[in-house]
C-alpha cells in the first residue's frame, strides 16, 4: 500500500518531537540514556559487547514508543510502527549487507588476513554484523587493546 505524503510527513515530525523529548529528558536528568559512552567503551575494551548491558536490544536508535511522554493509542500505534521501520532498515538490514560483503570477501580470498572497522553500534544489541558473520560459519576473536598485531 502507497503513502500518502501527508502521512509520512506526519511521522518523520512525530518521530523528530519525540526524540527531542527524550534527549531534553536526559539532559534535564528526567531520564537516564540507556548506556553512556563510557559504557560503551568498558565493555569494549573488556570484549564483553555481550554483557549484560548490550545483550538485550540495545541498537542505538531511541525507542519512541518508551517515550516518557503520555501517548494516544494512535501515536503509539505510530511510534511502534516507526521504531520497527529504523530498527529494520537503518540497524538490521544494513548489518545484515555489511556482514554479508564481509563473508564475500573472506569466502573470495581465503587464507589472507582482513581487517575490519565499523562503527560500534553495528556490535550491539541483536542481529550485529558478528552475529550474521558467525552465521555465515566463521569464528570471531577479541584482540584485546594490549595486544600487538602483526602485519
Amino acid at each position: 500500500m502507497p503513502f500518502k505524503l501527508s502521512d509520512v510527513v506526519v511521522s518523520v515530525l512525530f518521530a523528530l518531537d519525540q526524540t527531542l523529548r527524550q534527549h531534553e529528558h536526559i539532559r534535564r536528568g528526567v531520564h537516564r540514556a540507556t548506556y553512556s559512552a563510557d559504557d560503551l567503551i568498558r565493555h569494549y575494551n573488556c570484549g564483553d559487547l555481550d554483557s549484560v548491558v548490550f545483550s538485550r536490544d540495545s541498537a542505538p536508535v531511541p525507542r519512541l514508543a518508551n517515550s516518557s511522554v503520555r501517548l494516544s493509542a494512535r501515536e503509539l500505534r505510530l511510534a511502534r510502527d516507526i521504531d520497527r521501520y529504523f530498527r529494520d532498515e537503518l540497524i538490521y538490514k544494513r548489518n545484515h549487507r555489511m556482514g554479508d560483503r564481509v563473508l564475500r570477501l573472506l569466502r573470495e580470498h581465503p587464507g589472507q588476513s582482513f581487517f575490519f572497522a565499523f562503527g560500534a553500534g553495528h556490535f550491539l544489541g541483536n542481529n550485529t554484523v558478528l552475529d550474521f558473520v558467525r552465521q555465515g560459519g566463521f569464528s570471531i576473536e577479541h584482540i584485546v587493546a594490549t595486544r600487538r598485531i602483526r602485519m
